[in-house]
């Protein structure tokens, strides 16, 4: 599952694959197959992203925040 909010956060930052993959200790390919959907990332994993960007899982999945209907 590609994880559309991650790599649009990351942009909306600023902040390059290598920053964030140094930041979390975590290779940059790790990351670059998070965003592309090639790697589904364990929860601790978006739980993690989703303290250092500051939006919530849903955002990192879908690019959208969770909207009660």
């Amino acid at each position: 599952m590609e994880m559309l909010g991650l790599k649009e956060i990351r942009k909306k930052k600023n902040l390059n694959q290598l920053k964030v993959a140094l930041d979390l200790s975590i290779s940059r390919e790790a990351l670059s197959l998070y965003e592309n959907g090639k790697r589904n990332p364990s929860l601790e994993m978006l739980l993690t992203f989703s303290n250092y960007f500051n939006v919530s899982i849903d955002y990192l999945i879908t690019g959208k925040e969770f909207c009660k209907k």
